[in-house]
């Protein structure tokens, strides 16, 4: 062995705790030049017995190949790097004697990405170069080196909110076995489609889960690329209460690390309402949504909904930073963004309802500024996301080794692509409303964003594109508003209402969107005010404008909404406000008898039917369904409302039905099929 390769030996332990700003200083640490006597080439040595221990927030740059070696161990709190020298014999590993160690094996050199805070992966990490993260880990970021050449097993710690029937997950190695997952996560898994037991991969192309055939099936290749979407059956497996480890060879940079954002859904038809099948006999409507095109009036439309999805992971063991993606000078700008969904961080169980709900985050491009949960696009090791796209126009393609990023805040716009460049301000004209509902403890309960600008839709349009729709479960939201006088549009109440809402900052201004919320739990609701997507100063209301965004409660009484203020969540259960963005000059009262109700008419793919789920405040319900011809052809009464009530339609018959549902205290609510 060449005498400049760094060797650490016999349970000497190094640990680097200086601060992530002091790259410069830290960049030649181990960047010697040394090689083996023979091929494959490698810098830094750990061997047997050896402990190299890197601190939380500290970086460790290593210049050309690295391996550890039997007992010897590599224990990351912190951050490394490790960039090729010499791309065709730069080598990671992790070996037992003169040999590598081979998956499942616990024998041989450790390499570990350690959680410093496992408890608090429910909590996000605010997206702002001020702010102390509360949940970090280890990170291994490796540029040029070729798969081939990355041969080490990495054991990365996970843990993430359970999502109930279905977990959706990253398998950020390459050449994994599937069938390795029962052990690092504590279940068995099969591949019986949809037993809550399998793993199933997305097909981008055609809009769809794909069943593995095999649990032998190779995982990370160039077949399923490592960005691939998997979800894993939900029974049984628990990922929130305790730390699992996961095992593989980390991705490489240089293959398979890119798409062309095109083709999603192409040729592929829904049918009509989505009742169209699919390869594995199952209608598209019984899993495949779309809350941006929602609301957009192309529900099932052939062009929109549904289409121009593309679903991603995190293939890499560091973070992913997907806020430049709107960004036209940045690497990998998507011109036709239209919103992602991003990482569920709750499941929540809904009385009278059942089951239980993922709550996905979401944000919209409005007008080149992000918009709703921000923080989240900093995507975390084995994170999932959604792009969605206004159409097809253009086709661009996007590279995830050039997303990658040990920060836990986004990089400065301007600043050129690399893994610790750091963010600055957008220069934007979106102004920015969020309502959090907050429980007696102080706890978020649900939350909702109000956007406005000056090229914004008000009402229901096919134009909008900075909303995202809520689910029919979620306790707090706001309503399609009526774009001429404001309040709700009742053309729209009981078709969708809005996560995120947008309207016009000029022809809106002075009229109300209605929020609601839905249960006794929120107590209280906070404010947060952006302009631009950065929060402006504490306790402060106007914006560069002149401008604010205003609530009225049940009382009658206009107040400003100023950053961080908190108000009273006066009221029933099942409440409606006012918010406003500029001074009303003049407003009626609220009425709580107008909230809209939460009942729907929605097709269950577990009966094969269409049923009526009913409000949770709901306690009896008469069902009535008409033919075209405004025959009554089903009447049910006294229906008990906890739960689902099926509509019992021949089968196989084309038609078009309308259904009334009507509560004990005379609520109703009207919908329509269509078969």
């Amino acid at each position: 062995m060449n005498s400049n390769v760094q060797i650490f030996k016999h349970k000497n332990t190094i640990a680097m705790k200086t601060n992530l700003l002091t790259v410069g200083l830290l960049a030649a640490f181990l960047a010697v030049d040394a090689q083996m006597t023979t091929d494959p080439k490698v810098i830094t040595h750990i061997d047997d017995k050896a402990t190299f221990y890197v601190g939380k927030g500290s970086l460790v740059y290593n210049g050309g190949g690295l391996q550890v070696k039997d007992s010897g161990i590599l224990e990351n709190h912190g951050n490394i790097m490790i960039v090729a020298s010499d791309a065709a014999k730069d080598v990671v590993r992790t070996l037992n004697g003169t040999s590598d160690k081979v998956e499942g094996s616990t024998v041989g050199g450790t390499i570990v990405n350690k959680l410093n805070e496992p408890t608090a992966f429910g909590t996000w990490n605010t997206n702002s170069s001020t702010a102390t993260p509360g949940y970090t880990y280890g990170q291994l970021y490796i540029q040029g080196i070729s798969q081939d050449n990355i041969k080490g097993i990495v054991n990365q710690e996970f843990r993430s909110p359970n999502h109930g029937g279905y977990q959706q997950f990253s398998v950020p190695f390459f050449g994994k076995t599937a069938s390795t997952l029962s052990a690092e996560l504590g279940k068995t898994f099969n591949t019986t489609r949809w037993s809550q037991n399998e793993i199933l991969v997305w097909n981008n192309d055609k809009i769809v889960f794909d069943n593995l055939s095999s649990i032998s099936n190779v995982l990370g290749s160039a077949t399923r690329v490592p960005y691939s979407y998997y979800i894993l059956g939900g029974k049984n497996l628990d990922v929130a209460s305790v730390t699992r480890t996961l095992k593989g060879v980390p991705v490489s940079d240089l293959t398979h690390n890119s798409r062309t954002l095109s083709g999603a859904g192409a040729g592929v038809s829904y049918g009509t309402n989505g009742n169209g099948i699919n390869q594995y006999n199952e209608k598209y409507n019984s899993y495949l949504g779309d809350n941006f095109a929602r609301t957009r009036n192309k529900i099932w439309d052939g062009t929109d909904y549904g289409k121009n999805m593309y679903f991603f992971t995190n293939p890499y063991l560091t973070n992913l930073d997907l806020r430049n993606l709107n960004v036209s000078t940045d690497v990998n700008y998507i011109p036709n963004i239209n919103g992602i969904r991003l990482e569920p961080t709750n499941v929540q169980y809904q009385p009278g309802v059942g089951g239980s709900i993922v709550g996905f985050k979401y944000v919209t491009n409005t007008n080149g500024v992000w918009s709703g949960d921000v923080d989240y696009l900093l995507v975390r090791p084995m994170g999932t996301f959604v792009i969605k796209l206004l159409d097809n126009s253009q086709t661009p393609t996007l590279d995830l080794s050039k997303l990658r990023r040990f920060n836990y805040y986004s990089r400065n716009t301007s600043t050129p692509y690399s893994v610790t460049a750091n963010r600055g301000q957008n220069n934007g004209t979106v102004k920015e409303l969020a309502i959090i509902g907050l429980n007696s403890s102080g706890g978020e309960v649900a939350r909702m964003y109000y956007v406005v600008y000056p090229e914004g839709t008000s009402g229901n349009s096919n134009n909008v594109r900075g909303q995202a729709a809520a689910g029919s479960t979620s306790l707090l939201g706001s309503y399609e508003e009526n774009p001429i006088s404001g309040g709700y549009d009742t053309n729209y109440m009981n078709s969708y209402w809005l996560y995120i809402n947008e309207a016009n900052e000029n022809d809106f201004k002075g009229k109300n969107i209605k929020m609601v919320k839905y249960t006794n739990d929120i107590v209280s609701f906070k404010v947060q005010v952006k302009e631009n997507g950065i929060l402006i100063p504490d306790g402060q209301h106007h914006l560069s404008s002149n401008e604010g965004f205003y609530f009225r409660g049940p009382d009658g009484n206009v107040q400003p909404l100023s950053q961080n203020k908190v108000l009273a969540s006066a009221g029933s259960s099942d409440q409606d406000y006012d918010v406003y963005y500029g001074l009303p000059s003049g407003v009626l009262g609220s009425d709580q008898s107008n909230v809209p109700s939460r009942t729907m008419v929605t097709y269950d793919p577990s009966v094969g039917k269409y049923v009526v789920v009913f409000d949770p405040n709901w306690k009896k319900a008469e069902v009535q369904v008409f033919d075209m011809s405004g025959k009554l052809i089903i009447s049910a009464k006294d229906i008990n409302t906890i739960s689902n009530y099926e509509i019992n339609l021949i089968e196989n018959l084309k038609n078009v039905y309308f259904v009334k549902v009507i509560s004990d205290k005379g609520v109703t609510v009207q919908s329509k099929i269509i078969k």
